[in-house]
């Protein structure tokens, strides 16, 4: 006989009943795809904004491109209701950031920025954005370089092609380590070679985290620089079957420890622990929009309705710790930093690059992709046998539909700009 009073367990972030026999890892097929189908529209979007990195274009346009393109792409997929009566939560995860030159991340200005950057033919640019599905999340960070036009680019240099390879190289390799069995401390260990032999620097604070549902930095972490004292003790883990990561490598030619030089920070992410009872109306009201719209992933102030309240209101959140900032860290003026982010699934039989886009991918505003590709440096033999390792990859589309669907892309791009 059913018990009335029997207690129902509800998750704290959704407010919707749990299973008791969910499997929220990729063991579970449903699972598994509804990752899958995140890393698709990340890649796609994050190839689309690349190509729009081109002289003369705001940075402002190519995030609020990358937003409404992720949320169109959303719209199309999970459209009917799930097993509990209600529609699959998706959105954005992170929000699309474009960090240029010798800035390092969380460049995402707001509408009412007056010193938004604009694009020069030489630039670095970092892209880098996240999608979930029913809070399964898919990240992803690639660097291009801005081509003049129409002349090829001319002015990427050695310095340039050397750091480009050395990150990604090093994420390659991380990818590839992290499978069952292995140890965080196996994959720092290898970026530092990488980073020593290529004569660059990691940068500073940069942690990778493993995801889980509706977490985008869990407990276990790899540290991208050795050696590194840091407030959080990061203690040694072991990867195991059926995990999920976010491979995050930044690398620079400078020292590789960044400072906040005063830009200000627009992404936050609410802290869930933390509890205070806000004194500004115009506080309470914006952390009341943050709490329903978003409990638990990183957020830009662009997204919300009343800007004006929100730089009001975040001051106070902030504050107290309600939120964490994500600062805008920068090198010296002049360096090149180069960042390249994978979310990576650990299966039994070895890790999938779910996202990430290659160097081909984006070749046509690199000047030679064969001295990306071919560069002069020797890796260790051992490390040789890591990136010579085949891992696996999603089946190659129907080439009529891809070219379709890209060309409906270029449209959507056509109309946000």
């Amino acid at each position: 006989m059913e018990n009335d009073n029997e207690e129902i367990e509800v998750n704290e972030i959704t407010n919707q009943p749990v299973e008791s026999e969910e499997d929220t890892t990729t063991r579970n097929n449903e699972v598994l795809t509804k990752y899958q189908e995140a890393g698709k529209i990340a890649n796609a979007v994050v190839k689309l904004l690349a190509d729009m990195c081109l002289p003369d274009v705001s940075v402002l346009d190519i995030c609020k491109a990358g937003d409404n393109l992720i949320e169109q792409k959303l719209s199309l997929i999970y459209r009917n209701k799930g097993k509990n009566g209600k529609l699959v939560d998706k959105g954005i995860s992170f929000p699309v950031c474009i960090s240029v030159n010798e800035i390092v991340c969380h460049y995402s200005p707001l509408d009412s920025d007056t010193t938004v950057v604009i694009l020069k033919g030489g630039d670095i640019v970092k892209i880098d954005l996240g999608v979930h599905i029913d809070g399964y999340i898919a990240v992803v960070a690639h660097t291009v370089v801005v081509d003049k036009t129409p002349e090829p680019l001319s002015t990427l240099t050695d310095k340039h092609i050397n750091i480009i390879n050395a990150a990604y190289k090093a994420s390659e390799i991380a990818v590839r380590l992290i499978k069952p069995g292995n140890t965080n401390q196996m994959v720092t260990d290898a970026l530092t070679t990488v980073s020593r032999l290529y004569n660059v620097q990691a940068i500073s604070g940069t942690l990778m985290h493993q995801m889980k549902r509706y977490v985008i930095d869990g407990n276990k972490m790899i540290q991208l620089r050795s050696n590194e004292d840091t407030d959080k003790k990061i203690d040694t883990c072991t990867f195991e079957q059926y995990e999920v990561y976010a491979v995050d490598v930044a690398f620079s030619t400078g020292e590789g420890k960044p400072k906040d030089k005063g830009i200000r920070t627009t992404v936050h992410k609410r802290v869930l622990d933390k509890k205070y009872s806000l004194k500004v109306k115009t506080s309470r009201s914006f952390y009341s929009e943050i709490n329903k719209r978003f409990p638990t992933f990183p957020f830009s102030l662009r997204y919300i309705s009343d800007e004006k309240s929100a730089r009001l209101g975040v001051r106070e959140c902030v504050a107290h710790e309600l939120l964490l900032p994500y600062p805008i860290l920068s090198e010296r003026e002049g360096e090149i930093v180069v960042h390249f982010k994978f979310t990576v699934l650990c299966l039994p039989n070895g890790p999938i690059k779910l996202t990430g886009l290659t160097i081909v991918d984006t070749a046509s505003q690199i000047d030679t992709v064969n001295k990306i590709v071919n560069d002069s440096v020797v890796l260790p033999q051992e490390l040789l046998d890591v990136l010579a390792v085949e891992i696996g990859s999603k089946k190659k589309k129907n080439a009529a539909k891809k070219k379709a669907a890209s060309q409906a892309d270029s449209e959507v791009v056509k109309q946000e700009t």
